[in-house]
């Protein structure tokens, strides 16, 4: 008797602690650095959050708060928070925020090794990954590194309440986006696939809910739950096309994070959708439209309305051959089809002026 022998599936999990709630962010650290015996905190929160932050960790031993935070982590943030980790002698960084607040957290803790409790307040997905970002000179980089995953993630539903529409809606969708390049990303694999199809289910359907009632609580924990999975799938599989893209373009251009995601998505899943079926079929799993699945999620955009454009970003046509050199250089192998930098400068073109995304046919471009 032969068996086919067939290459093994390989998935590496990633040991985290998690808290859903609603309502009890501060009791809920409290106990949480308790628990990790930390007894000099330093808090990262950005200026707008701050005074969240202070709400949130008054009943923990806070030594100092750090809120020099920005888009993309530049060198110099990622060096200010290090330095004042040390000044402090910090043995926990507390974040209170969104993906940047996060990112900068994940700075310091890259060469510190400090643990991370992290309270996020948008639907960034970086609390559940072990990646980091680092912008210099235009240029970011990224990397996986175990040190940098948030040893406990506080999720709280009522801290999105307060969440602008807009930014609901653009921060889902860049949860969304980490769902959907799990399916093609270089170690995609049926775990993390399956993780992302709930995720997608969760988002799309509690996001226009969203839109339609800010304050609907439900919701926003549907739309965390929904966060979490994606973020997971992501870290599981690695970063795709999608991401690869997102992360040149907003190191070098200083593009908004959540709304460079909304905008790109539709377009790399038109380019790649055609040459993965399988990453079809889930997105028509997820979506409840096994026979249109592009469709679908072009109808999702329509309820939800976000940005649709990179010149309302602030990207003009003229470095649109720059940024097609910088992205094609990044292009994993893993991708479904083969993208030439033409094909490329095509798509980012289309992004660039809000065309309506469109299914690209095979062969490769």
């Amino acid at each position: 008797m032969t068996v086919a022998v067939t290459p093994p599936l390989v998935y590496e999990s990633w040991s985290q602690r998690i808290v859903f709630g609603s309502g009890t962010a501060r009791e809920d650290v409290a106990v949480e650095v308790a628990r990790l015996g930390a007894t000099r905190v330093l808090l990262i929160a950005a200026g707008a959050e701050a005074t969240l932050g202070e709400e949130i960790s008054a009943d923990v031993p806070v030594v100092a708060t750090f809120s020099a935070v920005r888009p993309h982590v530049p060198a110099e943030v990622a060096e200010a928070v290090r330095a004042a980790a040390h000044e402090h002698k910090a043995d926990l960084l507390l974040s209170v925020g969104g993906g940047s607040t996060t990112g900068t957290a994940k700075a310091a803790a890259l060469t510190t090794g400090l643990p991370i409790l992290a309270v996020p307040t948008t639907y960034a997905g970086s609390e559940a990954t072990p990646v980091w970002g680092l912008t210099e000179d235009g240029n970011k980089r990224t990397g996986v590194d175990a040190r940098v995953l948030p040893r406990v993630v506080v999720y709280d539903a009522s801290l999105m309440l307060s969440l602008p529409t807009r930014l609901s809606v653009t921060s889902g969708l860049n949860a969304l986006a980490h769902c959907v390049d799990a399916w093609w990303a270089p170690r995609h694999n049926p775990i993390s696939s399956a993780l992302a199809v709930a995720g997608v289910r969760s988002l799309a359907s509690a996001l226009p809910r969203i839109v339609a009632d800010g304050q609907d609580i439900a919701a926003r924990r549907d739309v965390l739950f929904g966060t979490y999975l994606g973020a997971v799938a992501f870290a599981g599989a690695g970063s795709g096309l999608h991401h690869k893209t997102c992360h040149v373009l907003g190191g070098a251009y200083d593009l908004e994070h959540a709304a460079l995601h909304s905008v790109v998505l539709p377009h790399v899943v038109g380019l790649n959708l055609p040459a993965a079926p399988d990453a079809a079929r889930c997105l028509g799993a997820a979506l409840d439209a096994h026979a249109d699945p592009f469709g679908a999620l072009l109808d999702l955009y329509s309820v939800l309305n976000p940005p649709r454009s990179l010149l309302d970003l602030g990207l003009g046509e003229e470095v649109l051959d720059q940024a097609a050199d910088l992205v094609t250089a990044q292009i994993p192998d893993s991708n479904p089809r083969r993208v030439s930098r033409a094909g490329m400068r095509a798509l980012l073109g289309r992004a660039q002026r809000g065309d309506t995304p469109v299914l690209v046919p095979l062969p490769d471009v």
